[in-house]
């Protein structure tokens, strides 16, 4: 049995999330080369996500057809689908519109001008359409935008792009009047100069979002309201990428995710995206099928860019956490996601509550941060470290044990291997081990540690100390988490080692 006082500790705080512009020798140790299914916690460490269940066990419409939005009015969930638009509230759905034009992707904004609350979806083929709760009135008088693909309320007039005919223009109502186009009563357009790809309400101002420039619009009304240019240098690939988080405005550019905050700062775009550490993940993407929601909550962004290449285990998507910085700042951290394949996302209240849903391509709602799988399917998470040096790569360290600090939110059921020499196949690899709560770690078939497996702390907050064998000039170590059980919050670990000869 080896003197343990003798070990040489390595701790590992986790944070930082994914990374893939560093090479293995500058990773900092916190920093994951593969996090899959695990979100950077704002609280540190890395927690498995929690899984998504369906918001209702019935079809969107009674058919299997595409969720083209997915929208939340007066505690009660809007989705389109085909030609008709239903209501529901988690008990079957309701149409609330039919015999629209098929569409692409839709747009919603709430508001209330005359005290009702109403909502306006657009959808690029149809006209403007606003709803009361009890009817819908198609917004086509004189002078309405014939099939605006976005919408929002700035200043008490509702502002319309992306229009077919009109990709520069924005078309807006008379103040307090969404159905009163006429300019006489200071309704009115505004040309840009660039195709609008999204446009989004935020600081006293409407951000139009083009192909390569972005614009705000101030003023208060029509006699006053002016395009001001924010950057002609880099724009929007897809308005469905943009969302309001933590104070600020994060959307898809051409060179990755950006903020509004970033872009309005002096000459800008030299302070460069906020994605550098993921960039790969965002290079040729199909924009076609990008969808976004944000977890206030959390400070998270999602985003989704689905492909036809095979189940929806593989589908694509990241985790953007911000997170407070060591001196006063914010940052970003990444994962990957893989297994969720939205048509549609949104988030917002239901009764106070914060509701995460996705539209599917099988004519399913679902609720997101909901249960322990992915409407029953296992969630596939991944941790996987740097391969740590500790210090000096020219010394073969001979690992001896590995203490685990996580918080489980249930029972634990989750695996780990330790790799030595970049997964080397001259160096003998350790089988896997389980990650478990007080249970002896079995050893190359033994059912005995070396010399002991222990827990320390409360069952919320564990420690867990488990023997592993081998050893090389670089070590590290991978967790996976695949059973189906509660999520588990990694926030570090230490490895324990004894040096060995120089090479």
């Amino acid at each position: 049995m080896p003197d343990t006082s003798l070990l040489s500790p390595f701790v590992v705080k986790l944070g930082g999330g994914l990374m893939l512009d560093k090479d293995a020798f500058t990773l900092p140790p916190g920093a994951a080369t593969q996090l899959q299914n695990f979100e950077p916690d704002i609280n540190g460490g890395y927690r498995r996500i929690t899984g998504f269940t369906k918001y209702d066990s019935a079809q969107v419409g009674g058919s299997s057809g595409t969720i083209l939005g997915v929208h939340i009015y007066k505690n009660q969930v809007i989705a389109a689908q085909g030609t008709a638009v239903y209501k529901g509230s988690g008990s079957g759905w309701t149409s609330i519109d039919t015999g629209r034009t098929s569409a692409g992707r839709y747009n919603f904004v709430n508001f209330n001008f005359d005290g009702t609350d109403k909502m306006i979806m657009v959808d690029g083929a149809n006209s403007a359409s606003s709803y009361n709760n009890t009817s819908v009135t198609d917004l086509n008088a004189s002078g309405a935008p014939a099939n605006p693909a976005f919408v929002e309320v700035f200043r008490s007039h509702v502002f319309f792009a992306g229009m077919s005919a009109s990709p520069q223009e924005l078309v807006f109502t008379a103040p307090f009047d969404e159905t009163d186009f006429s300019a006489g009563n200071n309704a009115g357009s505004i040309k840009v100069d660039g195709v609008i790809k999204g446009i989004k309400v935020f600081r006293e101002s409407l951000f139009v979002f083009c192909e390569d420039s972005i614009f705000k619009i101030t003023g208060s009304s029509q006699s006053d309201f002016a395009v001001v240019p924010v950057t002609r240098r880099i724009g929007c690939v897809d308005g469905f990428s943009i969302q309001e988080i933590s104070g600020d405005i994060v959307y898809l550019a051409p060179d990755g995710l950006r903020t509004i905050a970033g872009t309005e700062r002096i000459g800008d775009v030299e302070l460069g995206t906020v994605s550098k550490t993921i960039q790969p993940r965002l290079d040729n993407i199909d924009t076609d099928r990008i969808s976004s929601l944000v977890i206030r909550g959390k400070t998270q962004y999602r985003l989704f860019f689905p492909d036809d290449s095979g189940a929806a285990s593989g589908q694509p998507g990241i985790i953007g956490v911000i997170k407070a910085g060591t001196e006063g700042g914010i940052g970003w951290e990444y994962a990957d996601v893989r297994g969720i394949k939205p048509s549609c996302c949104a988030s917002g209240f239901i009764s106070g509550t914060e509701t995460i849903l996705h539209g599917g391509y099988d004519g399913y709602i679902y609720k997101q941060e909901s249960g322990n799988t992915f409407d029953g399917t296992n969630i596939q998470a991944i941790y996987r470290s740097p391969d740590f040096t500790m210090g000096d790569a020219g010394i073969r360290k001979m690992m001896q044990r590995i203490i685990w600090n996580y918080d489980n939110e249930g029972a634990v059921d989750s695996k780990f291997r330790i790799r030595y020499d970049f997964n080397s196949s001259d160096v003998p690899q350790p089988a896997e081990y389980d990650l478990t709560t007080g249970a002896a770690i079995a050893i190359y078939g033994f059912t005995t540690s070396t010399y002991g497996t222990a827990v320390y702390g409360s069952s919320g907050t564990p420690l867990v100390r488990q023997s592993v064998e081998g050893g090389g000039f670089t070590v590290a170590v991978r967790l996976d988490d695949k059973a189906g059980s509660a999520p588990i919050s990694v926030k570090g670990y230490q490895l324990e080692f004894t040096p060995g000869g120089r090479r």
